[in-house]
C-alpha cells in the first residue's frame, strides 16, 4: 500500500479492516480487495437517448477514478457493488475505448460484479464474474443495504452525501456512512449524485450512533451526525 493510502485510517467492521479511499472506493487490506459502488457507467448516454444532453464523458471520468484507485492499492480482487452500469442497454452503448480500459483493469486480478437494480445481468463481454452477494471475513457485501441484516454489511445503492456548514458556507460532499454493523458506500460514478444522510431512508440502517466521513480534496472529514444539515 502506498504512503498516501496509509494516511487514511482504517475502521473495523467485525473482523474486517476498512480503509476508505478518497475516490469513494473502499480498500480491504487483509483481503487485498478494492470495493467500489454505483459506477453508473453510461448514464450520460442514457440521458442523451431521452433527449437530455450531458457531456458524454462520465464513463471515461469514472474509469479514470477507478484506475487511479487500483494503481494506489494494487488489489488482487475488485468487487463492484451493483449499478455498475446505468441501465440494461448500457453495456451495448459503452465505447470500444472505454470497454478496452475496463478490460485492461481486470487483467491479472479477480473481478466480481455484484448485480444491482440497474444492472441485474452483466454480459460476458464486460469480463469478470457475477454474484448477488459476497461474504468476506463474516461481512456480507451486497448492492442494496438490507435493514433485516443482523450481521455485518457493506452496501451501496443509496449514494450517501453529507451537508455541513464550514467556515460560513454550506458544503455538500459524497461520504461513507459507518455504523457498528454497516458501511454504506458513496457512489463513484461521475454523474451518480447523492442522497442526503438526513433522508429517512438511512434511519433504519444506521441508527443514532453512526459517523459520516465526507470526501474532501485531500482527506476525509469525520462529521458528527448532529452537525449534518438537510438539503
Amino acid at each position: 500500500m502506498t504512503a498516501s493510502a496509509m494516511a487514511i485510517p482504517a475502521f473495523m467492521l467485525g473482523r474486517l479492516a476498512l480503509v476508505p479511499d478518497l475516490s469513494g472506493a473502499l480498500w480491504l487490506p487483509d483481503e487485498r480487495t478494492l470495493v467500489v459502488a454505483d459506477l453508473h457507467l453510461e448514464k450520460g448516454s442514457a440521458y442523451a437517448a431521452r433527449g437530455v444532453f450531458l457531456p458524454p464523458y462520465d464513463s471515461a471520468a469514472t474509469l479514470a477514478a477507478l484506475t487511479a484507485a487500483i494503481l494506489r492499492h494494487a488489489p488482487a480482487r475488485v468487487i463492484a457493488l451493483g449499478d455498475s452500469f446505468h441501465d440494461r442497454e448500457a453495456q451495448a452503448r459503452i465505447s470500444a475505448t472505454n470497454l478496452a480500459a475496463l478490460r485492461h483493469l481486470q487483467t491479472g486480478r479477480e473481478w466480481i460484479w455484484v448485480t444491482g437494480n440497474h444492472d441485474p445481468q452483466i454480459g460476458a463481454a464486460m469480463g469478470g464474474d457475477t454474484a448477488e452477494t459476497i461474504s468476506l471475513a463474516g461481512v456480507t457485501l451486497r448492492h442494496e443495504p438490507d435493514a433485516r441484516e443482523t450481521g455485518f454489511e457493506i452496501a451501496g445503492h443509496l449514494h450517501p452525501a453529507g451537508k455541513v456548514r464550514m467556515r460560513g458556507r454550506a458544503l455538500r460532499r459524497r461520504c461513507f456512512a459507518l455504523s457498528q454493523k454497516r458501511c454504506v458506500m458513496p457512489a463513484m460514478g461521475a454523474y451518480a449524485g447523492g442522497l442526503n444522510l438526513r433522508d429517512a431512508a438511512f434511519r433504519p440502517l444506521l441508527g443514532e450512533g453512526f459517523s459520516a466521513h465526507l470526501l474532501g480534496d485531500a482527506r476525509l472529514f469525520r462529521i458528527d451526525p448532529r452537525l449534518l444539515l438537510p438539503d
